[in-house]
């Protein structure tokens, strides 16, 4: 009898352990890999998009509705950069513990100094983000910075576990900064490099590396290359040569293809985020193929 009391007592422990596990839902890719290095092994960790998807546009499907309900903490990037999406998901998923002013909603934005904050909002000027620029991930300083959120929020939603989350921050960060002095090395080549961008995505990672970025293939944020402004473009560089043409792995490829066949100006694809290239599985990872990427181009 007591033996039979004993296995029903280590059944209910572990169901009851299985059922504290948190469900962690991020909007992006980079915000996910991050939860996994922060929060406890058996967290469940769900992203809304893929390295190959533009975070900017996808659909509010059902089964993202179904993975938000269940969310005990909801990670995403701000700025507006989900605006397309992610306020219909939080309608539509009923879920108080990831509202707005919740613990269980963390916008990454909110944790970092934007840039390219408009003075003026006019939508003639194109997908222009009234908080400023949403990309913040390609800095490894926002990294940390989202890191210690990212923490202070597992410890108020699950308190019994914050010792664990303090040890898990306190590893992440010591790896962390000694990638960035390695990653600070290998971009000083890089410093005063002139890059065409496609879309204005990089301006986190170009302030950090002290480039500079020149131009850009869209006319406007959001509007494809026209002909008429990729001959602009042509004729700019041919005058004043950049050392690369950036794009994301989701972004069309033939503008920059076009314009490096005109002016002799490689075109390099970087991973963007998490899973935007088979070698980027990880943020170590990210990084590491980012700067073997800008530096492998010679001047």
């Amino acid at each position: 009898m007591m033996k039979s009391l004993l296995l029903i007592l280590l059944y209910l422990g572990g169901l009851s352990s299985a059922q504290a596990a948190l469900n962690i839902f991020s909007g992006e890719p980079e915000w996910a890999a991050l939860a996994k290095e922060l929060s406890l092994p058996d967290s469940n960790i769900y992203s809304a998009t893929q390295g190959l998807q533009d975070p900017h546009h996808i659909q509010a499907r059902p089964a993202l509705i179904a993975r938000l309900r269940s969310a005990d903490l909801l990670i995403y990037s701000g700025a507006e950069l989900e605006v397309g999406w992610l306020p219909l998901l939080l309608r539509r998923a009923h879920n108080a513990k990831v509202q707005a002013g919740k613990p269980g909603n963390l916008d990454a934005s909110q944790t970092v100094r934007l840039r390219e904050i408009p003075k003026n909002l006019d939508r003639a000027e194109g997908d222009i983000h009234a908080s400023g620029n949403p990309h913040i991930q390609t800095d490894p300083r926002n990294i940390l910075r989202v890191a210690n959120e990212i923490s202070h929020r597992l410890k108020r939603i699950d308190p019994e576990h914050s010792d664990a989350y303090s040890a898990r921050l306190q590893d992440f960060t010591k790896r962390w900064k000694a990638a960035m002095q390695r990653w600070k090395q290998q971009g000083r080549s890089l410093r005063g490099e002139k890059v065409v961008v496609y879309h204005d995505q990089w301006v986190y990672l170009l302030h950090w590396l002290k480039m500079e970025q020149v131009a850009t293939l869209e006319p406007k944020p959001g509007i494809p290359p026209t002909p008429g402004h990729l001959s602009e473009l042509k004729a700019q560089m041919l005058a004043s040569p950049a050392r690369m043409i950036l794009r994301a792995p989701f972004m069309d490829e033939k503008p920059g293809q076009w314009l490096s066949a005109q002016t002799g100006i490689p075109t390099i694809t970087l991973p963007y985020t998490i899973g935007g290239d088979p070698q980027a599985n990880d943020l170590f990872q990210l990084f590491d193929l980012t700067l073997q990427r800008l530096t492998a181009v010679q001047p």
